[in-house]
């Protein structure tokens, strides 16, 4: 499988984050070092599944437990804030997409997947492992992108 589509949506989320200038979210939504540590808490998920996949592994993946806000906000804490989250999601998304490149015949695995996110997002079936990676590139790095790009155009007030 070729990461290349995969980079290019890490690379428009990092030009998002590189320029700052995020107002508070909505009631209700995450801010933008949430969404940050969401992306970089689902990576670790995604490299451990595809881990499991090439090592011929069974394995289910379940992105429900990222998006609990006390353990975004732990990471948020524990990495300092945006800068060191940006650090984070650097370094997961490359081994990610190093892992993804590696996969070949085997991204025709089917893993069960579990995915919920809002109304874009709401999956809870056996995917070929190479389609889940497709869904991350294709809906959920943009629609965490949309969500930076909202918090900087419509800063809501506190």
């Amino acid at each position: 499988m070729e990461s290349g589509e995969l980079r290019r949506a890490y690379d428009r989320v990092f030009a998002e984050v590189d320029g700052g200038g995020f107002g508070p979210p909505a009631e209700g939504e995450l801010s933008a070092e949430q969404v940050v540590a969401h992306l970089a808490a689902n990576d670790e998920l995604m490299s451990e599944a595809t881990e499991a996949v090439l090592a011929g592994s069974p394995f289910a993946y379940y992105d429900l437990e990222t998006i609990h806000r006390p353990q975004l906000d732990a990471l948020v804490s524990e990495c300092g804030g945006l800068d060191g989250l940006a650090a984070l999601l650097r370094a997961t998304s490359q081994k990610l997409c190093a892992l993804t490149e590696r996969l070949g015949a085997a991204a025709e695995t089917p893993v069960d997947t579990v995915l919920r996110e809002g109304f874009d997002l709401d999956v809870d079936d056996s995917l070929p492992w190479g389609r889940v990676l497709d869904l991350h590139t294709r809906v959920h790095l943009p629609m965490h992108l949309a969500q930076l790009r909202a918090l900087r155009r419509h800063p809501h007030p506190a």
